[in-house]
């Protein structure tokens, strides 16, 4: 399905394009200059949207952008046109705890604040409000110091691939061949950029080794990695955090729970996403909600005292009910942290291929997903959990938020780091991410490793040269 429309100006293409999608999420948006299911005429004094239902009016003023008002003004009309108001209103940013920090480093109260995102973006109070707590939290955990990094490594291995994954992850099964000749090169490149951030004399804050799923590999495989990993990024640092997201509790042994151990692993994440069966299944994963809570109690009875859970709210076929039940599951096992995610529909994805050739997925309304959302919540209140860090995601049918929460003294410090994007993040594996943080100058560079595991391993000795120059230019 598609919707088209008509544009007189298409300087505006994005912003209107940004807002449409808010209401067709999983639609295609085209634009053209001839008549469509939507005609916007923007002018130098109003702009006019009208479609086969109703014409709409509004005139543009000097005390905001007129692109901002743009955006408004097509949030209202589609708004009242399907009687429906999104809860982030026209914030399109992933990360609205950013403008929250720095309108309260500001001297901003929380009054001023609430009517700032409010004017400004149309947002609801009650998601206002959550963003000024996790901007709040996250205060006491920004880095200022350029000489801090964080390190993210990633494996890009999974034992299956979800109905919703985008990431760069390789079923192991068909990839048996390339596991070791992967690691070889991210061990490779661990132990060049261990050498450069030793001469350079940084200092490791945090560890996040993610995917993929870092246990997908081998007991033997993983523990190489990890010893790696060990004896080159953090026997010869203060390393203050060392998350491993183990994600597939089928992919977790006791043997690698106890490399995990012996390698200083702090923070486990074990992933259900969901405590029903019947999901799982849908989602295409093998384990079983019996699995989740085994390799839980696993965990817990080898020392681990602080484990993560993800959970996603809007999976295929699940109502509230179905929610409330994973919930109570988690408040029962009592982890430290649950993220909770809000189904996001990404177009590298089978779930967007499957719906785009009209396969029958029931997928929640805005009033399940609110009660979702405010279910996670309770129980969080309930587990004496805090919220800490947020994000947001494009195509998410509900414009909902990614929210992490955390009994006080567990926040995941890698988390908070990567959103507020203040401190330098060297990132290693294939399809890593490095952010290269200019703090005087309030600037980033991206460098991104080559996605395809095969060329990743080909052209490491590159991969390694080009993020080592971009890091030279932060510190000569």
């Amino acid at each position: 399905m598609s919707v088209n429309i008509k544009l007189n100006d298409m300087n505006y293409r994005y912003e209107v394009y940004q807002i449409v999608s808010l209401f067709h999420s999983l639609e295609e948006i085209t634009f053209s200059k001839i008549e469509k299911d939507f005609c916007i005429d923007i002018e130098e004094k109003f702009i006019e949207i009208s479609g086969k239902d109703f014409t709409k009016n509004f005139e543009f003023n000097e005390e905001d952008s007129k692109k901002n008002q743009i955006k408004r003004y097509i949030y209202y009309y589609f708004s009242k046109l399907y009687s429906k108001e999104l809860p982030w209103g026209t914030l399109i940013g992933i990360r609205p705890s950013k403008i929250a920090l720095n309108l309260v480093k500001q001297g901003y109260s929380e009054e001023e604040i609430i009517e700032y995102f409010n004017h400004k973006y149309l947002v609801k109070e009650n998601k206002v409000k959550l963003c000024i707590k996790v901007a709040k939290h996250e205060k006491r955990f920004i880095n200022t110091d350029k000489n801090n990094i964080s390190i993210y490594l990633g494996m890009p291995f999974c034992p299956t691939r979800c109905l919703y994954c985008s990431f760069a992850s390789n079923p192991i099964s068909g990839n048996k061949n390339l596991v070791e000749p992967y690691i070889n090169a991210l061990v490779k490149e661990i132990k060049e950029l261990s050498h450069f951030i030793k001469l350079k004399n940084l200092n490791i804050n945090t560890i996040y080794f993610g995917g993929g799923t870092p246990t997908a590999v081998g007991d033997s495989d993983f523990e190489y990695v990890m010893k790696n990993i060990y004896e080159n990024l953090i026997k010869d640092f203060k390393v203050t955090e060392f998350t491993v997201e183990c994600g597939r509790p089928d992919s977790i042994t006791k043997n690698k729970l106890q490399t995990m151990k012996s390698y200083l692993v702090d923070r486990i994440s074990i992933n259900p996403q969901t405590m029903n069966d019947n999901t799982l299944k849908i989602i295409g994963r093998n384990h079983s909600v019996e699995d989740v809570i085994d390799k839980f109690n696993m965990a817990r009875n080898l020392g681990f005292n602080n484990i993560n859970m993800d959970i996603i709210l809007g999976l295929p076929g699940e109502k509230s009910d179905d929610v409330n039940h994973t919930l109570d599951v988690i408040k029962d096992i009592a982890p430290e942290s649950i993220t909770v995610h809000g189904l996001s529909v990404k177009r590298a994805s089978k779930l967007y291929e499957d719906l785009k050739l009209n396969k029958n997925y029931e997928l929640a309304n805005q009033d399940e997903i609110t009660k979702m959302y405010d279910g996670a919540k309770n129980m969080a209140e309930d587990l004496n959990m805090e919220p800490y860090y947020m994000y947001r995601q494009k195509n998410m049918p509900c414009n909902m938020e990614n929210i992490g929460y955390s009994v006080l003294g567990k926040e995941c410090i890698y988390n908070m780091q990567i959103i507020e994007e203040r401190q330098t993040i060297i990132a290693l594996g294939a399809d890593a991410v490095s952010k290269v943080v200019f703090l005087d100058e309030n600037r980033i560079e991206r460098f991104a490793n080559i996605k395809d595991v095969g060329e990743y391993i080909k052209r490491i000795d590159e991969v390694i040269e080009k993020k080592k120059a971009l890091l030279e230019t932060l510190y000569k």
